[in-house]
């Protein structure tokens, strides 16, 4: 068995964000994210069915909510946001790669 390695492969420049799936099974996926200046387009909200547990291990984001509260956080810091709790990325660093781990469940 090889391990996998989270910052392996990172892109050197991103036109957009990347999206890379990691493990999907029923009911569970895990999710790596790599940004760099990158926001969620103005008109749009992420409106999941699913909950998301969301995890900066790189750089730094933050996240707006439709009601107005906005989270910010640097590598380490994590949050669970619940379905249908619609949400956008608002920022993140533009000076270097944020990488985010991302696990969606029922």
């Amino acid at each position: 068995m090889n391990p996998g390695d989270l910052f392996a492969d990172l892109p050197e420049s991103l036109s957009e964000e990347a999206f890379e799936d990691l493990l999907r099974a029923s009911g569970l996926r895990i999710e790596r994210i790599v940004s760099q200046g990158h926001t969620s387009p103005e008109q749009g909200w992420y409106d999941q069915a699913e909950n998301e547990w969301v995890l900066v291990l790189r750089g730094a984001g933050r996240l707006q909510f439709d009601d107005g509260e906005e989270v910010y956080l640097r590598p380490g810091q994590y949050l669970t946001i619940p379905a249908h709790r619609r949400h956008r990325v608002s920022w993140t660093s533009p000076d270097e790669l944020t990488v985010w781990l991302a696990v969606f469940y029922p």
